[in-house]
């Protein structure tokens, strides 16, 4: 008996069967539900440990128990638990799109080399000014306490401005990836070069950011990061024709009447607003952006956009939050770096993609 060959991610699609519908909206209110809990859960987890339902009172706004528990939950968690949330998604989003744009399953957000350029800005100020430059940064209130990720910012935004012009230029996406990472690849040596002649102390400021935290939050930085990451999501929703268009290649989406030369810039736009904002504030943080697109294509069995933005945003949101969790050490005071849990997690999911592409089957089939 003849059996039909999986469809391939560059294949279109026939509308749902009402069942497939109705099971990936059940899908989608579940993952609701474990946002919810997720981040209610991060909320109660820490070096002081808050009943779950004490935690919904605060939220609620009713007095807790100990007053000390809302002064924890509302000034410190729940900054934290919300840029859990923004970086999840941007990350995940920003890794969907480079992955449909460069036809790459491995494709990541920091591919085109934006969180290199981040990298290099915030070692100028961290390994050229110092302790005692960070000290007056430090003392300059709002500002100073945006002054790392301003720095961030600038390198990202001088890697994005050279990519985007790139990319007006040169046509092949292989090259347009190839130019990222050789960009990439450069700002890292000069980062290696300033790491190299400073002392171990600033060394020791500089990898610690490199860790990856989102308890390093504040709700000055929330303010200006929250809008960023918002607007990167905005655009990415806009783009959803133009990205089920280049499933099928370039050709075809210029076939189909699409201006491949004006999708790929909102492209790389909105990806890089997502993962350089990520950078900035919350250090490189790693394989979320390469793993959880291809866990919403295997749990919805779906390659359209339009199901799978709003699915890689929910469980990038869960992933984060997971991985925030998971660094808390339950039991104890000490709190592990972001990087190291979603490293230690995300590594095996991307050999099993790996595995799974050198059979024929990568995650790109559904």
């Amino acid at each position: 008996m003849q059996t039909n060959p999986p469809l391939d991610i560059t294949q279109s699609h026939p509308p749902p069967a009402p069942r497939r519908r109705t099971a990936g909206t059940a899908i989608f209110v579940l993952l609701v539900l474990l946002l919810v809990l997720a981040f209610v859960v991060s909320l109660s987890l820490g070096s002081v440990s808050i009943p779950l339902r004490e935690v919904v009172r605060i939220l609620i706004g009713e007095p807790a128990i100990k007053e000390s528990w809302g002064t924890i939950v509302l000034d410190f968690r729940l900054t934290k638990s919300i840029t859990a949330v923004l970086v999840g998604a941007g990350l995940s989003l920003a890794g969907l799109q480079m992955q449909t744009m460069f036809r790459n399953p491995l494709a990541d957000p920091f591919i085109l080399g934006i969180n290199s350029g981040a990298s290099l800005g915030v070692a100028l100020v961290v390994l050229s000014l110092g302790t005692a430059g960070t000290a007056f940064l430090a003392g300059l209130g709002a500002l100073g306490d945006l002054s790392l990720a301003l720095a961030a910012s600038i390198g990202a935004g001088l890697v994005l401005a050279l990519i985007l012009l790139v990319g007006q230029r040169v046509k092949n996406p292989t090259t347009l990836l190839i130019m990222g990472l050789m960009f990439g690849y450069a700002t890292s040596a000069l980062t290696s070069l300033l790491i190299y002649f400073s002392s171990p102390e600033r060394i020791q400021s500089y990898t610690i950011w490199s860790y990856g935290s989102f308890s390093g939050v504040t709700w000055n930085q929330l303010r200006v990061m929250a809008p960023v990451i918002l607007v990167g999501l905005g655009v990415a929703v806009f783009l959803i024709k133009p990205l089920n268009a280049l499933l099928l290649g370039e050709d075809y989406a210029r076939s189909m009447g699409l201006n491949v030369k004006h999708a790929r810039f909102f492209i790389l736009l909105s990806a890089s607003l997502l993962a350089g904002t990520v950078t900035a504030f919350c250090g490189p943080i790693g394989f979320i952006g390469v793993a959880v697109p291809h866990l919403c294509r295997n749990l919805l069995r779906n390659a359209d956009h339009k199901v799978l933005i709003p699915a890689v945003i929910l469980v990038g949101a869960i992933a984060a939050l997971a991985a925030d969790a998971l660094a808390q050490l339950p039991g104890s005071q000490y709190v592990l770096p972001i990087n190291v849990v979603t490293s230690l997690f995300g590594a095996p999911f991307v050999i099993w993609v790996i595995i799974r592409q050198r059979r024929g089957a990568t995650s790109f089939t559904v």
